[in-house]
């Protein structure tokens, strides 16, 4: 059964677990989306909840390119594109198996499932990078309303996953949209200008993004 409402983000412990259990139902994932909740799966078997206390975001009037990065893409070595291989894009990201210390995935199989479904009503979008015809990296990511949650990357090239970054980018601001969830801080959405914020703050930002 689609879980129809998720306890106030208030009551979540101090590292951010909200629930456990549940489905991830396209209907309970949209739920927890829309209630500022994110599932992060510890196993094929075991389903958990987040509110984090703090919430990383990406303001796009802050959003910084290295001059590095920005020389790259100016040279054309990507091709980017949005939507042309959603399901391998999610398949490459839980095959990495480090990120910062974080050991396996939580993108389990059943996640892969889900997100698809997702996917087919409109509500995940991936961003791809190609290099020479083959796909070198990417990411994915939820849209509810003018909400998006970046969810996950990978790269098989230098640069790839940083190149799919900025088509994200450029996509949000070409839609209006001033911002967006990167949920948990890392390496490298921080190199993009990723801050922390006080969930409440989230929580206004959320509330106005699904008016």
């Amino acid at each position: 059964m689609a879980i129809l409402s998720f306890p106030p983000v208030e009551l979540a412990d101090e590292d951010g677990l909200l629930a456990v259990g549940g489905d991830l139902q396209a209907e309970s994932l949209l739920c927890a989306y829309r209630s500022g909740v994110f599932p992060w799966p510890l196993d094929e078997r075991s389903l958990l909840w987040f509110a984090p206390p703090r919430r990383a975001v990406i303001f796009l009037d802050e959003f910084h390119v290295s001059r590095r990065l920005a020389r790259a893409i100016r040279r054309g070595k990507f091709t980017t594109a949005r939507n042309t291989a959603f399901r391998e894009v999610m398949t490459r990201c839980a095959e990495v198996k480090n990120r910062g210390g974080q050991h396996g995935t939580w993108i389990t199989s059943e996640m892969i499932e889900a997100y698809c479904g997702l996917h087919a009503r409109g509500f995940c979008h991936s961003f791809e990078a190609y290099l020479g015809g083959q796909l070198a990296g990417g990411l994915y990511g939820v849209q509810v309303g003018r909400f998006f949650a970046a969810e996950s990357s990978f790269y098989r090239a230098s640069d790839a996953s940083k190149v799919a970054m900025c088509a994200l980018v450029d996509h949000l601001a070409a839609e209006g949209i001033r911002w967006f969830d990167c949920q948990v801080l890392t390496p490298f959405s921080e190199s993009f200008g990723a801050r922390e914020i006080p969930r409440d703050e989230f929580m206004g930002l959320l509330a106005s993004a699904l008016l």
